[in-house]
């Protein structure tokens, strides 16, 4: 079974390798600024379902040869919510700053949409969307701090303007919920969805050895 990963992602890529799978990567080109919902929780999933479709739609164009069989499609969107509000990727170093200044001291709530849609010779015949919320609890960085962090160049990538696997780590005092959502996808989320469309790890292509 080909498992196609929707995502840039190389926090996500990552996380599937180090868990034994081996997925291809195709990137939706969605324009993301185009999908609007009533909550943070609520855009994740619809960016998350939007990506997904964008990548199976261009897969199911494909030459048939490709495509033949079954495909599983994963897409995935994380931004965190803090004070109501959906905090995506800065658009400059100046954003980041002035966003790790609201945050430090304070907590947020990453959440993370997935979607997992089943194509079968070309055709969508199941589709499961889920969502993961982790806590984030934000450790008081001093201003030079946050302008070093900032330099790195990483806080402009990533949802939020943090990482809790890289540089960002040392300011993240603690979480409630599930590490890897932090991250960008949450494997115990994939694993239900797996068994929810009657598949599991196994069916997936391991990382070659």
């Amino acid at each position: 079974m080909r498992f196609v990963l929707a995502s840039a992602s190389p926090a996500r890529l990552k996380t599937l390798r180090s868990a034994g799978v081996a997925p291809e990567v195709m990137v939706s080109g969605l324009d993301e600024d185009e999908i609007t919902a009533p909550s943070p929780a609520d855009l994740v999933q619809a960016l998350a379902i939007a990506k997904a479709a964008a990548v199976a739609t261009e897969l199911s164009m494909a030459d048939s040869g490709d495509v033949a069989g079954d495909v599983l499609v994963l897409g995935c969107d994380s931004l965190l919510e803090f004070r109501g509000e959906a905090l995506g990727k800065p658009a400059n170093a100046e954003e980041a700053v002035a966003r790790w200044k609201q945050l430090r001291g304070r907590g947020g709530m990453l959440h993370t949409g997935h979607t997992l849609m089943l194509l079968r010779n070309s055709e969508i015949v199941d589709a499961k969307t889920k969502l993961a919320s982790t806590e984030v609890r934000f450790g008081y960085p001093s201003d030079d701090e946050i302008d070093a962090y900032v330099a790195t160049g990483e806080p402009l990538q990533v949802a939020g303007a943090f990482t809790i696997d890289g540089h960002g780590g040392w300011f993240v005092d603690r979480i409630i919920g599930d590490h890897h959502n932090v991250v960008g996808l949450s494997l115990p989320v994939l694993r239900t969805m797996l068994i929810e469309l009657g598949l599991g790890i196994a069916d997936l292509p391991a990382v070659s050895t």
